[in-house]
């Protein structure tokens, strides 16, 4: 029975998660999706403090029964939203058959001259930033030794609100910037704040040193995720919104999934400041490869 529920709620989950990321491709306007990313961005971490610290705390204090009726009961928000959402302005018009269903997203994105290097894009932009992601609270704790308490509060805490305000700021000047000078200093702020981890390797065990790195590196990962969310929804046709986003996203973390798992040993022969180090220079194929697609991707405010 447990092993059936949760496969039923992950399915569903997921489904949800492939439905609004097509509306929100398909009902926001290309000015309006670096705010959108980063409004999506704000829900999804608040909803994740919610739906588990939050959760945590409720259960030993009501229950698991009680808990879980009022997270139910919370899905209620989404559902009062959906009935006041809007449909897009534009008529789309959905695939004819299953085979166009399955096999027109795919030939719609590698019909394009830049399909493959921007696929490349997708897995490299945000490498640098997960692969020291993988290991900052690993960091904080054995290698600098901060308490459980001390990186909770700080790497957590503040470090969530960190992100929100960087994903809501970086989604506010992205109508200024565009989406390609945005992904590009967006990006360089990404591959900077790795360094401030280095840093701190470097001073050890420092207050000051920790909150700083901490807030930049949620600050710059908050602003890259939002324009790097307004990127998929510009790649994809409106016709199959819901599967390339699905897919694209998909293929953001391939680069996370292969290099994440050589972290470890890298630590262990050339320590945490080299280790930081060098997930600076991991960032670096990414922005070279931005830069070289620079056209194909300020073309995209004036396709479908």
């Amino acid at each position: 029975m447990l092993a059936s529920m949760a496969l039923f709620i992950a399915f569903m989950s997921a489904s949800q998660d492939i439905v609004i990321d097509a509306y929100r491709t398909d009902v926001l306007k290309e000015p309006e999706r670096g705010l959108g990313a980063a409004t999506f961005v704000t829900g999804y971490r608040i909803a994740m403090l919610i739906g588990g610290a939050l959760a945590l705390i409720m259960a030993d204090h009501i229950g698991w029964r009680n808990t879980y009726m009022l997270m139910a009961i919370l899905m209620v928000v989404g559902m009062l939203a959906t009935i006041s959402g809007h449909e897009p302005d534009k008529k789309i018009i959905p695939p004819r058959t299953l085979e166009e269903a399955v096999w027109g997203p795919l030939k719609d994105f590698f019909s394009r001259p830049s399909a493959y290097a921007m696929l490349c894009l997708i897995i490299l932009y945000k490498l640098g930033d997960a692969y020291a992601g993988t290991m900052t609270t690993t960091f904080l704790l054995r290698g600098v030794e901060f308490s459980a308490t001390e990186v909770g509060t700080i790497n957590k805490g503040m470090g969530l609100i960190a992100t929100i305000v960087g994903a809501l700021f970086g989604g506010t000047i992205m109508v200024r910037l565009g989406l390609y000078r945005s992904l590009l200093a967006f990006g360089f702020l990404q591959m900077i704040s790795n360094l401030t981890f280095m840093l701190l390797a470097w001073t050890g065990k420092n207050y000051g040193v920790m909150v700083f790195a901490v807030a930049f590196e949620n600050l710059s990962g908050g602003m890259g995720t939002s324009a790097f969310v307004a990127l998929l929804m510009a790649l994809c046709d409106k016709r199959y919104s819901a599967t390339q986003f699905a897919l694209l996203s998909s293929f953001s973390a391939l680069g996370r999934v292969f290099i994440s798992p050589t972290s470890g040993y890298v630590i262990e022969s050339v320590g945490w400041a080299m280790f930081f180090l060098l997930t600076t220079f991991t960032a670096l194929p990414g922005l070279w490869l931005l830069h070289r697609i620079r056209n194909a991707i300020e073309l995209l405010k004036n396709e479908k």
